[in-house]
């Protein structure tokens, strides 16, 4: 079969999956598919030519290599024009390649339709998940389809890893463990803010391995961003065309959750985030705002319409930035905020900032309004709660010493931690 011909037959192959669902995730079930689908409409085809047109419909020329390079964040097509790429080290950079034509362009938007697991012929805006875990946004155009890919990370990256890029210190990322964990008592309600591209969402990531094993997680999101894979009894749900993010975390209140992790609130599902709140159960989620003034800001205006009194459910606010310092891109924890109370307004402590000018940080403020209400709720005193969160932040630089520094391996240890801390600490050679 000659060339033209193949590509006819991987088109009529395209258009006959345009009717149907394929099962993604496993490519065994995908390569059975495709072959049933090319002897049906080509008998006569021969061995070689059907392996051909497997791994044709199956690759997304010309991104594949960008697809499995862990440091690029987003590729961006844009139609026949060009390709840009969101680097974590360089930012936004524009690639060599680009597709050549429409009909080169038309041919992979119908290749990512093949992992649509809705009906979305006649989409002109849908969102499909790629068989590596990426989430494609794609919009047609009078230009053709401009094409977004979330790339998605095989490893998520640790709280260890964030300290040895800078993004926080040591003694900061003791006191985010000490809110995640709330020493098997109360961990706490908190909210990560950002602008876009900040590393919200890593960040948030990063706390999964706080997490106690024993916890029920309901995870919310609008695309499978979240790596959950440290939690065991952990439920993750997404968004659809009949789905809102508030009826999932409405639902999930039925679901006996002890923690409802949302992947960004920013409509009305912030009063149901609340509520969860007031009725026990711990809440986490990521915010647009670029200081913990603006998230209380954001919460109180429409669309979400919080009102003033029941914003000290939120424990504790945490903003990261995103800079370019020295002609790279960083990433910072910029500032940690407790809400203390109200007055005539929301009331904030301010524990830490990051100065930008300087490229120095404040000195970590102890906690007060949490850290007296793990004191109320576990009976020791505050000056102990202190000295545990520090001997957290040694346990976490101990650990990177170790080489124990993946999301997995933190989670390990923390098991292990909770179990028994002072065995705990003593294997890894602290003293406790």
């Amino acid at each position: 079969m000659d060339e033209q011909s193949l590509l006819a037959l991987e088109d009529a192959v395209l258009e006959t999956l345009a009717s149907k669902l394929i099962a993604i995730g496993d490519p065994e079930d995908t390569e059975k598919e495709l072959r049933q689908i090319i002897k049906s409409i080509s008998p006569s085809i021969d061995e070689d030519e059907i392996k051909y047109l497997v791994n044709e419909i199956s690759r997304f020329y010309p991104v594949d290599k960008y697809l499995s390079d862990e440091d690029i964040e987003d590729i961006m097509i844009n139609n026949t024009e060009n390709i840009f790429l969101y680097t974590s080290s360089r930012g936004e950079i524009k690639a060599d390649d680009k597709i050549e034509s429409k009909k080169e362009l038309n041919t992979f938007v119908k290749k990512l339709k093949m992992y649509a697991t809705t009906d979305i012929a006649a989409s002109n805006i849908f969102d499909v998940h790629l068989p590596n875990g990426s989430r494609a946004n794609v919009v047609q155009s009078p230009l053709g389809a401009d094409i977004t890919i979330r790339n998605y990370r095989k490893h998520a990256m640790s709280i260890i890893e964030l300290i040895n890029r800078e993004e926080l210190s040591y003694n900061l990322a003791g006191r985010l463990w000490l809110y995640s964990e709330g020493l098997g008592t109360r961990p706490a309600n908190l909210l990560i803010g950002g602008l876009p591209a900040a590393g919200k969402t890593t960040l948030l990531n990063a706390m999964f391995s706080f997490f106690r094993p024993e916890e029920r997680i309901v995870v919310i999101e609008d695309t499978y961003e979240l790596n959950t894979e440290t939690q065991d009894n952990c439920v993750r749900l997404e968004t659809g065309p009949d789905l809102t993010i508030r009826d999932l975390v409405q639902n999930s209140l039925r679901m006996r959750p002890d923690r409802i992790v949302i992947g960004e609130v920013r409509g009305e599902e912030a009063k149901d985030m609340m509520t969860s709140m007031n009725i026990g159960r711990i809440s986490m989620s990521t915010i647009h705002a670029s200081s913990a003034r603006d998230i209380v800001t954001r919460l109180q205006h429409t669309p979400m319409n919080i009102e003033k009194d029941v914003i000290p459910l939120i424990d504790a606010m945490v903003v990261i930035t995103q800079s370019r310092e020295e002609g790279k891109v960083r990433r910072r924890v910029s500032q940690v905020s407790e809400v203390a109370g109200i007055e005539t307004q929301v009331l904030l402590s301010d524990l830490y900032s990051f100065n930008y000018k300087t490229l120095s940080s404040s000195e970590i403020f102890p906690s007060v309004t949490y850290r007296d209400l793990l004191s109320r709720l576990t009976g020791l005193p505050p000056s102990e709660i202190v000295m545990e969160e520090q001997r957290r932040g040694r346990i976490l630089e101990k650990l990177n010493s170790l080489g124990l520094r993946d999301l997995k391996s933190i989670n390990e240890f923390c098991k292990d931690y909770y179990d028994d801390a002072e065995a705990a600490v003593k294997r890894i050679g602290l003293q406790y």
